[in-house]
């Protein structure tokens, strides 16, 4: 299983929002390329990055940024935030971008999720972000009323392979990850998931391993290892 650090960029700077609040926001970092690097340098596979500042707006904000950075690291990134046109997914095709996390596209947008599919193949990611079992949209701040193992079972058959499951209540809280979701939603979809939100501790990851999914493939942490509470070493042994 794979750890993914998460750099969440909000005006130009490394922050962590809570529960998906844009109010709630700590800076962790002003300079997230230099972060970048830092993860690593500790031992980083691959570097989960997110354009809040896109989320929010609808538009691709700060991926001059984050394609500077993929371009410069030897290990793969994965990007989502903005990208809800047929512009801002040809721009992130092309790029040095690794996987490209469609969310609220994907949701509003069935003909944007066909040409993501067609476009990028096994490249797509397509966000799960629930929030109290619904998919939630535009940056977090709208409830669907789609289920979350309603909407695998729909991207399966559109042809996508994998999703990035994060329970929105639980994410930066540190409190714990949904495991009785994630192993719902494992159980329901052969879709390939990455679990976010609620990781905390090292317990909290062994736990998310212990699901036992064969298609639960990767875990992202973001405040937990900016607060010190682990380190990245720390974290990936817990999972392998």
């Amino acid at each position: 299983m794979i750890l993914y650090p998460a750099i969440d960029i909000q005006g130009g700077k490394a922050v962590r929002l809570r529960q998906g609040d844009f109010e709630r926001v700590t800076v962790f970092a002003d300079d997230p390329a230099a972060l970048a690097l830092q993860w690593r340098y500790e031992g980083a596979e691959v570097l989960h990055i997110v354009d809040l500042d896109g989320a929010r707006s609808g538009k691709l904000v700060n991926i001059d940024l984050v394609e500077s950075i993929a371009a410069t690291l030897d290990i793969p990134v994965e990007y989502g935030g903005g990208i809800r046109d047929r512009a801002a997914l040809e721009r992130v095709s092309d790029g040095p971008i690794q996987w490209v996390v469609l969310g609220t596209g994907a949701v509003t947008d069935g003909g944007l999720l066909d040409l993501a599919v067609e476009r990028l193949g096994e490249r797509l990611v397509v966000g799960l972000d629930c929030d109290r079992g619904f998919v939630a949209t535009h940056g977090w701040q709208e409830r669907s009323a789609m289920s979350a193992v309603h909407f695998a079972r729909l991207l399966e058959e559109r042809g996508a392979t994998r999703a990035l499951y994060t329970d929105v209540m639980r994410d930066g809280m540190l409190e714990g990850p949904n495991v009785e979701g994630l192993r719902g939603l494992a159980e329901s979809t052969s879709l390939e998931i990455v679990m976010s939100g609620g990781v905390g501790t090292l317990d909290h990851l062994r736990a998310i391993k212990r699901v036992g999914a064969e298609n639960v493939i990767g875990t992202i942490v973001g405040r937990a290892l900016y607060e010190g509470k682990f380190t990245l070493a720390q974290a990936k042994a817990a999972l392998a």
